[in-house]
């Protein structure tokens, strides 16, 4: 399957519904490091009793921006996937993102948890992680009450978080995507917000339903992102980049504050890492730093 990899032109001021593909994806000053910019701090940590996936551990990681204060309540983000959305060499480099944006008082002050999909315990640490399906893929509230009930109470622990949903976000790529949108479809009275890279909204475990569902439920107060290229995957569950068209499709239709941006890129995070910083801006444009 091709996998050509071309950035998408992305202007918050005007975004237009679609946008032409450029010939190669570029990281901007915003996902770079910058003299002056106070870096925030990354918590690695490990979850190993689970008691909503049973006989599963996996990593996950806290990060917390400088201006933090510890008074008050910090607006959240979640990741699913969490490693890949950490790395300063990978190709979306969140905190970085996140460290910049906060400075120049672009988004709220947003403490990000990073979470990987969980392994069997005993499993081999170089192997694939078993349990992401049926974490990310399902429908069901499993993983918002792994989420609500377990991770999330555990960053309380250290760390204010608003209880306003519109300050609550979550992300992912792939399965990680669906997952993010499964997560405020089943819980929208916790977060608002969602961010889909590359979503795999297709028949892995029955996510192929949701155009139809947006469409004939009744509108959930969430605010959709959604990234996607043409040479996408195209395998026995469904086809990637027709999947994402006719969630784009739903959920104007139904209603929503969602935006589409598409290119000609394939599946990774190539895309959703060029155009991140504006899917920063455009997700939290009316919540403001300190809320």
């Amino acid at each position: 399957m091709r996998m050509t990899l071309c950035m998408t032109a992305f202007v918050v001021a005007v975004l237009p519904t679609t946008v032409l593909a450029q010939e190669s994806f570029e990281l901007g000053q915003d996902s770079q490091r910058r003299a002056g910019v106070p870096q925030g701090v990354i918590t690695a940590l490990r979850w190993e009793d689970s008691r909503v996936y049973r006989n599963t551990e996996r990593d996950w990681w806290i990060y917390v921006p400088s201006q933090y204060d510890g008074e008050t309540p910090a607006a959240l983000m979640v990741f699913q996937d969490g490693g890949n959305y950490l790395r300063e060499d990978g190709p979306i480099r969140v905190p970085v993102v996140f460290d910049n944006l906060i400075h120049a008082g672009e988004m709220p002050v947003t403490i990000g948890v990073f979470v990987n999909p969980g392994r069997f315990i005993g499993d081999s640490p170089d192997g694939p992680a078993r349990n992401r399906s049926t974490e990310y893929d399902s429908m069901t509230d499993q993983y918002s009450r792994f989420l609500l009930e377990e991770i999330i109470p555990e960053v309380c622990k250290s760390y204010r978080i608003t209880d306003d949903r519109e300050g609550w976000a979550i992300g992912g790529i792939s399965s990680g995507g669906i997952c993010a949108f499964t997560v405020a479809w089943q819980r929208p009275d916790q977060f608002s917000k969602v961010v889909s890279h590359v979503g795999s909204f297709t028949n892995i475990r029955g996510g192929h339903v949701y155009p139809d569902l947006v469409r004939q439920s009744a509108q959930k107060p969430i605010r959709v992102f959604l990234q996607d290229g043409s040479n996408d995957l195209n395998i026995r569950p469904g086809n990637w980049w027709l999947a994402n068209q006719q969630m784009a499709d739903s959920l104007e239709f139904a209603g929503y504050d969602y935006r589409k941006v598409w290119g000609d890129g394939g599946h990774s995070l190539e895309h959703g890492g060029a155009i991140f910083p504006d899917t920063m801006r455009w997700l939290w444009r009316d919540y403001g730093p300190g809320s």
